[in-house]
């Protein structure tokens, strides 16, 4: 089998596959127009987010039996046409659960504590020890929404901290166990302190986080987004940010972000994201949740570990 590879990936994927028998030819930056020339050849496509696989391509597509995204999203993958086709379509959320989780945790200790804000006033010789008192995680409601890979990791990182942790699945129940409470949709409304996403990007979630959604919260609280930038409408949560509705975002993702997740649209430096740059209620990093050395390595072992189980 032909496998072609259209986005950069850790070399252990290519190694493995190679040694298995595949046949792989590694062309990270093959531009759109010769991929639509060539994808007919190829059996198996890796992919992680520099192309859409959408009907045109998939169409082109004759051989394909499989396609394998490097990551844990799915969006740029046209899932169920593809599977439609008889194509399976592989992800690997495995390998950056731990670092989602523990970046997560990372981001709310930083905002709890302002560590960023301490740390930018030390530099500088200043030394405010009130004005930087911070919070504890111990005793806060802790609400998760999606209760994968993701959201578990978190709460599993959380069990040392004393935090009621509770969590709403939609596609998911039975999850309930020592490390967190199973609830509905209403009771992470009404319970929450910190809120963490951990969903998918689908028509679904699309700007899922809106001013309906934060104004049904019977508390302000703390947002935690490692999941993608358009599940959180963004000039909802400033309007929320300002008036103290929500009192804090940890954001490793943006709205403003590309599908590539390389860099953020013009359109990014938006009055609402000016905002979020100088907030000091607000922590920002470069989609990076999942983005360790670890991690790196994690996510083309666990997707190399499927696509040979099943073709090799």
């Amino acid at each position: 089998m032909r496998i072609l590879f259209i986005d950069s990936t850790q070399p252990i994927l290519k190694e493995r596959l190679d040694a298995a028998g595949f046949v792989c030819d590694y062309l990270p930056d093959l531009p759109i127009e010769t991929l639509i020339d060539r994808i007919d050849l190829y059996e198996g496509i890796i992919i992680r987010s520099r192309i859409k696989l959408d009907k045109r391509l998939l169409d082109k597509a004759k051989k394909l039996r499989f396609i394998g995204r490097v990551g844990a999203g799915m969006e740029n993958i046209d899932v169920k046409y593809a599977e439609s086709k008889g194509i399976k379509c592989y992800n690997s959320p495995e390998g950056n659960r731990d670092a989602v989780g523990e970046h997560a945790l990372g981001m709310l200790l930083a905002l709890f504590n302002k560590l960023c804000i301490a740390n930018s006033e030390v530099r500088k010789g200043i030394w405010q020890r009130e004005a930087n008192r911070g919070l504890e995680i111990k005793g806060k409601t802790v609400g998760i929404i999606g209760y994968g890979n993701m959201g578990s990791a978190f709460a599993q990182r959380l069990s040392g901290f004393e935090a009621n942790v509770i969590a709403y699945d939609k596609y998911k129940s039975g999850f309930g166990n020592k490390l967190v409470k199973e609830v509905g949709i209403k009771d992470i409304f009404a319970e929450s302190d910190i809120l963490s996403l951990h969903v998918p990007l689908t028509d679904e979630t699309k700007f899922m986080v809106n001013h309906e959604f934060i104004e049904q919260f019977k508390k302000p609280f703390y947002l935690i987004n490692t999941a993608r930038g358009k599940v959180v409408k963004t000039d909802d949560l400033v309007a929320a940010l300002k008036k103290d509705k929500v009192l804090g975002a940890a954001l490793d993702v943006l709205e403003y972000e590309q599908s590539s997740f390389e860099n953020i649209h013009q359109s990014g430096t938006s009055s609402d994201f000016e905002f979020l740059t100088q907030s000091e209620q607000v922590i920002l990093s470069p989609h990076i949740a999942g983005w360790t050395q670890e991690s790196n390595i994690k996510l083309a072992t666990f997707l190399t570990d499927k696509i040979i189980k099943d073709f090799a």
